[in-house]
């Protein structure tokens, strides 16, 4: 088996966003009466999209947040983005020399995809294959991005290979049927953090970008059941 496609997760594989995206959505939940840290905001959030995190808290507080909640949950991250935004060491030059075609898969919207992808230096490496949770009707953990990112892509999910970093977006992925690679190298990451991606369904885990390019090429093999 060769893979046709790698799809990778925006925030905390491309770029080191995470601690600020759940600081940013924690303070701006606090403000609005469903007070959480940012810890625990990632425990319960990570990796799922605003819209779907957004549903779960209503449900919960019993009243619905404001209509302009999620507009400013996403300008108190941009402007976090803008102050203290790091990049995953050697991400740039490892995406750049995959020899596959490649695309994004994020829970973000497209804003502020854009502005992480920016800021890493990524964006015109990867548009226009860049794909947000408001395009499709269920966000991670459902499968919906990532099938419809393949077929955008004109690739079968079974020769889609999937970088995540969470385990709503390993659970997502692998419901699309493709095989997943669980990265641990964000800031946000415990040491507790490659073992959930293990148990959600990530194939092999790893936290240094410059180990990808061998981990798809193991990962093919494995997939057609050589060594």
């Amino acid at each position: 088996m060769s893979f046709e496609l790698v799809i990778f997760d925006c925030d905390g594989v491309l770029v080191d966003s995470e601690v600020l995206s759940s600081l940013a959505h924690a303070e701006t939940l606090t403000r609005h009466g469903y007070p959480i840290t940012a810890e625990q905001e990632r425990e319960r959030f990570l990796g799922v999209s605003d819209r779907e995190a957004r549903l779960i808290i209503e449900a919960e507080i019993g009243r619905i947040l404001p209509d302009d909640f999620e507009n400013q949950m996403q300008q108190a991250a941009l402007q976090l983005y803008a102050e203290h935004l790091g990049l995953i060491p050697h991400v740039s030059e490892t995406v750049a020399a995959l020899g596959l075609p490649k695309c994004v898969a994020s829970s973000g919207t497209p804003e502020k995809i854009r502005h992480g992808l920016t800021c890493a230096g990524l964006y015109e490496l990867l548009t226009p294959h860049i794909f947000s949770a408001v395009q499709v009707k269920r966000g991670k953990p459902a499968p919906d991005l990532f099938l419809f990112a393949a077929q955008q892509m004109k690739a079968s999910p079974d020769c889609c290979i999937v970088i995540e970093d969470s385990v709503a977006g390993v659970t997502g992925a692998r419901a699309a049927g493709m095989t997943v690679l669980g990265f641990h190298g964000g800031s946000h990451c415990t040491p507790r953090h490659a073992a959930a991606l293990r148990a959600a369904g990530a194939n092999e885990t790893f936290d240094d970008m410059r180990l990808l390019p061998a981990l798809i090429a193991r990962s093919g093999r494995t997939e057609r059941g050589t060594s």
